[in-house]
């Protein structure tokens, strides 16, 4: 891995690269994808079951769009027994931290005789996108579709591609049921998108979609995005650790080489205060590269996206963390809670030597669909206000009222709105006679 110190003037350009990371160029790609949309759009599942014999290489009919209970029970069959019971215990944990989530806030007195609370409410029908293609993701799964039960969604759609054969992954089937998505259908890529936005005579519309998908898919979300909500722009996946000279480099490299085997476009950037544990995770990374087997795209993302950088201070390391606001974020320092305090932007954090991105990934209960190429300055991780909305609400008693009469009036009549203040005098006006 490349090794700059922050100080040198080679730095800047680095950092500028990683700090336009984030930005979605789907301009080459938009008249195929706007091609696609509208045709579901206006053909429905003639559409789509053009496109996934075209894309998918399976020809499917309209009665196996939908995945049957049939095809449930054997999902459950081809898995072993430890396969389905890991999937059961990451939706445990997943189920418990989201369920916390779950705050209302009570009625509280603003002015005396003036009370006011938040409520939750579900949004009504919810998209969830599921990729296939390098690899099965049925964490993705339990990452989405639980928070969205948790929240109360009365109905989750989930899309997902087929194989040649015409099926769905097994673990994808099983994480979905334990999940609790209602329906499944064999539809990926653009197409997917634009039914669950549109309807299509299988698909229902949704009031919302969300999970990651290729630059296809991002691009078909932005497009139908006027017409139903969607999540935070999906990218590469990325990692940064802040490490000082505690830290142990052979865990460091595992976990930046785990980035990498998401694909050849991932990020992983190290920033340690120490020269000798820089140039140990570096020897550490190329040691361990003869036992990977996705070597090729770990290899090309090593070359292209992964730098090791050596900053001055820990305050300098964290400035770079909080200007660059990487998805995942690992601490390893002597105290890494006090580190905690200073971190501003990251989409998760990890802490310690003994909490890789691993276990955030799949079991700790914590959600994996964050905030990629920066967007973690502004955005936050999947969670149950994904999936809900909020309510104000206010309770008045004739003693309230009246307390905020003249803060109505005065504000009212400054913006030229008397019928809100009579809305309020009329109530009170027999005290006045």
């Amino acid at each position: 891995m490349k090794i700059i110190k922050l100080k040198d003037g080679s730095a800047k350009l680095v950092l500028e690269k990683l700090e336009k990371r984030g930005k979605v160029h789907i301009e080459a790609i938009e008249p195929v994808v706007r091609e696609i949309v509208d045709n579901v759009k206006t053909s429905g599942d003639v559409a789509l079951l053009e496109y996934t014999k075209r894309f998918d290489k399976v020809d499917l009919n309209r009665d196996e769009l939908k995945v049957s209970p049939d095809e449930l029970k054997e999902a459950y069959k081809s898995l072993k027994e430890e396969e389905v019971e890991a999937l059961k215990s990451a939706a445990r944990n997943i189920r418990i931290h989201h369920s916390r989530q779950m705050r209302e806030l009570d009625f509280k007195e603003t002015v005396e005789g003036v009370r006011v609370a938040q409520v939750l409410r579900p949004i009504r029908r919810v998209g969830i996108y599921v990729p296939g293609g390098k690899a099965v993701y049925p964490s993705s799964v339990l990452m989405t579709v639980i928070p969205a039960k948790v929240a109360g969604v009365k109905e989750i759609v989930l899309c997902t591609p087929p194989d040649k054969n015409g099926k769905v992954n097994s673990a994808v089937l099983v994480a979905a049921q334990e999940a609790g998505a209602d329906t499944i259908f064999k539809v990926g890529g653009a197409q997917a998108i634009s039914a669950m936005a549109y309807g299509t005579e299988s698909i229902p519309i949704v009031d919302k979609i969300v999970g990651p998908g290729n630059i296809y898919v991002t691009a078909a979300k932005i497009m139908v995005s006027h017409d139903v909500a969607i999540d935070n722009p999906a990218g590469p996946s990325e990692i940064m650790v802040l490490a000082d000279e505690s830290a142990d480099p052979q865990f460091i490299a595992i976990d930046l080489i785990a980035q990498c085997e998401h694909g050849s476009d991932a990020i992983a950037l190290l920033v340690t205060v120490s020269d000798e544990l820089a140039n140990k995770v570096s020897e550490q990374v190329y040691r361990m590269l003869k036992s990977v087997k996705r070597v090729e795209f770990v290899n090309e993302a090593l070359e292209k996206n992964c730098w090791i950088f050596v900053s001055g201070s820990i305050e300098e390391a964290l400035q770079l963390v909080n200007r660059l606001a990487p998805e995942h974020l690992e601490v390893m320092v002597k105290d890494p809670f006090t580190v905690l305090e200073k971190v501003e932007n990251a989409g998760a954090v990890f802490l310690g030597q003994y909490t890789p991105v691993a276990v955030g990934d799949y079991a700790a209960g914590s959600n994996h669909v964050l905030p990629v190429g920066g967007y973690a300055r502004v955005f936050s991780g999947l969670s149950i206000r994904d999936f809900t909305k909020t309510m104000d609400v206010v309770s008045c008693s004739r003693d309230g009222l009246r307390n905020l009469e003249k803060t109505v009036s005065v504000l009212a009549f400054l913006e030229g709105l008397e019928e809100h203040s009579k809305s309020v005098s009329v109530r009170l006006k027999d005290e006045k006679q």
